[in-house]
This record gives structure tokens, C-alpha cells and sequence, in this order.
């Protein structure tokens, strides 16, 4: 418990570079994998379900029936408008807790990472560098940053408008193509479900394929210590 307290899920916070339990890391990913589940329910919610309420006291008979003998009536119908304040408030805690989790200092703020390492405590560490872990939370953080803009596009859209002095984007109408939340949602889900059941992490994919084409300047344990001289060599 006071090694949890100390170290969080870092080997060592002294050590250079620094290393991550991955136990406590796919345990983290499993509590936050609640969040963007709870985004695509309420995207199949707006899709899918009805979108009006009937006050059912206000109908009234007709005396009318249409071409299938049904019968006509009035009644008061309005329809339902969907507010995003908790959806928004959860991806800024994603947001948070993501970019927190990139430094030691920051990752004594995160509740997730309290509760996965004490969680990760009484099973055998996995050891793995952080720097491709840093690398998969920017994709994520920039994924969350566009999950915000499409919930909430008339707030984004009145800032980039009154900070450019024209109307570059419509406060109408959500601007971003259809189908954007629900495949933003999908990748998440996607993302973080691989993370959690099988342990493979996308992003630390994509950074291992970034640094052994030298797109990235950093060594990584999946790249086997890559000589950049003899890269730099070749190229040349």
C-alpha cells in the first residue's frame, strides 16, 4: 500500500527512463473503457429512439380516420432536446486523466491510477517504458479533443468565429461530417477494449513503427536500441 502511495505505478519515480506496470496500466484503461461505452449509449439513444413526447392528456378524438382506418388524434407533442453537459464533463475527466498519467507529478492527481496501482499491488508487475504509453495517450487526448468538439460544435464554432472576426463555421448545424461521434466512439472503445482484455496498446504500435522508421529520434524497447547513426547512414 505505501509502495503504491509512493511510487504509483512507476518501477522506480527516480529512474531515467521511466517504467510502467502494465497490470495497473490495462486495469485503468478497464475503469475509463466506462466512459466512451456510456457516449456511444447515449449517440444510440439520439439515433435510435424516439425523439418526441406525447402528453398523453392533451389527446384528443378527431372523429377522423386516415386511409388505414386509423383513428386520428391531437394532442401536445415536443420534441426532445438533448443537452451535453455530463457528456462533456466526462470526456474533459478523460482528458485530464489522460495528460496526467504522462508525468509523475501529475499522475498523484489521478484518481484512476490511485486505484490501479492499489489494485495491481498483489499481482507480479509488467514492466514497460512509458514513453510509447505517452505516445498512445496523445492519441487519445487528441481523439477526446474532437469527441468535445462534436458535442458541443456551437461553442466551438462561436470561438474559432469571434477569435477569426467572421463566420467560418456554422452555429447551426453540427459542421463536422456525419458520423464522426460514432466512429470517434468505436475507435475509443476499440482502443481501450484491446488494452484491457489482450494488453495491446494501438498507439505504443504505432509509436514502435514510428521510431523504426525514424520518424521518431527515441529508443524503445520494442525497437531493440535502433542505431540512429547507421539510419542516418543509409539515408545518406
Amino acid at each position: 500500500m505505501k509502495n503504491s502511495l509512493i511510487n504509483l505505478w512507476y518501477r522506480d519515480i527516480k529512474e531515467t527512463p521511466l517504467y510502467v506496470n502494465e497490470t495497473a496500466v490495462r486495469i485503468r484503461a478497464g475503469l475509463l473503457l466506462l466512459i466512451p461505452l456510456f457516449l456511444g449509449l447515449t449517440l444510440y439513444d439520439v439515433a435510435y429512439t424516439y425523439s418526441y413526447n406525447v402528453d398523453t392528456n392533451t389527446l384528443v378524438d378527431t372523429y377522423e380516420t386516415n386511409m388505414d382506418n386509423h383513428i386520428i388524434y391531437t394532442a401536445e407533442v415536443t420534441r426532445r432536446v438533448y443537452e451535453y453537459s455530463l457528456q462533456t464533463a466526462l470526456i474533459f475527466y478523460v482528458m485530464f486523466e489522460l495528460l496526467s498519467g504522462m508525468f509523475v507529478a501529475t499522475s498523484r492527481f489521478s484518481p484512476t491510477i490511485l486505484i490501479s496501482s492499489y489494485f495491481a499491488k498483489n499481482h507480479a508487475p509488467v514492466w514497460k517504458p512509458l514513453a510509447p504509453k505517452r505516445f498512445a495517450w496523445t492519441i487519445g487526448t487528441l481523439v477526446a479533443a474532437t469527441c468535445l468538439v462534436f458535442f458541443n460544435p456551437d461553442t466551438f464554432a462561436g470561438w474559432v468565429n469571434s477569435l477569426a472576426g467572421t463566420e467560418l463555421l456554422t452555429t447551426t448545424e453540427n459542421f463536422l461530417p456525419k458520423g464522426t461521434g460514432t466512429t470517434l466512439v468505436i475507435v475509443c472503445l476499440s482502443f481501450m477494449w484491446l488494452e484491457t482484455v489482450f494488453g495491446f496498446c494501438v498507439g505504443c504500435k504505432i509509436h514502435a513503427l514510428l521510431v523504426k522508421v525514424g520518424v521518431i529520434k527515441e529508443e524503445c524497447e520494442a525497437c531493440n536500441n535502433i542505431d540512429w547513426d547507421k539510419i542516418a547512414k543509409n539515408k545518406s
